[in-house]
């Protein structure tokens, strides 16, 4: 006997998909590729989104992780996730014409970070080891910028003096859990200096809200994503932690129609860098399984909008 019992519905997040950081730092590449030709040198994916990515290098984009492999004279774009000052002061060095796309939102974290530290402050930064906008954070600094992952971690921090500083955190994490550290830190140095607003960006915030209010109202949740993608892990994770099996895929072809058995009604979302063509081809698999009907939640209006950076502007 089959028991396979086909999805009915799909309930859409709001707000999903790209943020203003992302879709400024690939209007950048696109921008400078119409002005200046191709190819376009970008420093890390622009974005962590493998069908972005592969876009932009059909458009003559040529992603490097170094500086080595940048000819002389070369078009540079940074990307959104920041990059150390040790990788900035090296690319004017060689000469090329830059371009950067780190996010406002990163932007300010960093210069936050240099502003307190010519005040002699030392750093916890909240974060994934290894993420690039984690080591572009803590590489602003030549030291004294002490990287916490979790609760445990915070034990383990010593800092020179306790009488300045400051807690900073990744864009991109998720909320409750960043809270949760964050007041471990304060737990533990209660004079500890914290942000005038948090550095978690409002789109991530947005995102991990609507996926709360999803995950109560349906059987599964997809969450379109790059594996690599930061803000799109923490939206499953958010999911799972609300009782609702979630699955990050990175294409339509992903969906594997098991995760659909005896399951009516589908969430579905996207992280930051996942563009909305996507979320579309998703929803075509899922009608094809059996879904008839579509219908978006209501969300947060996202209104915000980044300037392009100088020289690339109409």
């Amino acid at each position: 006997m089959n028991l396979f019992v086909s999805p009915k519905e799909i309930l859409l997040a709001e707000p999903r998909g790209f943020c203003a950081g992302v879709d400024r730092a690939i209007e950048i590449v696109e921008r400078a590729l119409q002005k200046f030709g191709a190819p376009i040198y970008v420093r890390h994916e622009i974005v962590h989104n493998t069908y972005v990515v592969n876009d932009l290098k059909a458009k003559g984009a040529i992603f490097i992780e170094d500086l080595n492999d940048v000819p002389p004279g070369a078009t540079l774009v940074f990307s959104a996730h920041g990059v150390s000052r040790a990788i900035q002061l090296d690319a004017h060095k060689r000469g090329f014409r830059i371009f950067d796309a780190t996010c406002p939102l990163v932007t300010k974290v960093h210069v936050e970070v240099a502003k307190l530290h010519k005040e002699g402050y030392e750093f916890i930064m909240i974060g994934h080891k290894g993420h690039p906008e984690v080591e572009g954070t803590m590489g602003q600094l030549d030291g004294g910028i002490h990287l916490v992952e979790d609760v445990a971690d915070v034990a383990r921090v010593r800092p020179l003096q306790v009488e300045k500083l400051a807690v900073v955190t990744q864009t991109t994490l998720s909320v409750d859990d960043a809270a949760e550290i964050a007041a471990a830190v304060k737990a533990r140095f209660p004079t500890v200096r914290e942000p005038k607003q948090q550095d978690i960006c409002y789109a991530t915030q947005n995102r991990q809200d609507a996926v709360k209010v999803l995950s109560p109202q349906v059987d599964v949740v997809i969450v379109v994503g790059s594996p690599t993608s930061s803000n799109s892990n923490r939206l499953r994770e958010v999911a799972r932690k609300l009782g609702t099996e979630s699955y990050m895929v990175d294409s339509a072809d992903e969906l594997l129609p098991e995760w659909f058995e005896g399951r009516q009604r589908v969430g579905l979302t996207a992280g930051a860098s996942a563009p909305e063509v996507l979320v579309q081809q998703v929803a075509g698999r899922l009608k094809a399984l059996g879904v008839v009907s579509v219908r978006k939640l209501a969300g947060i209006e996202e209104t915000v909008k980044f300037p392009l950076p100088k020289g690339l502007r109409l």
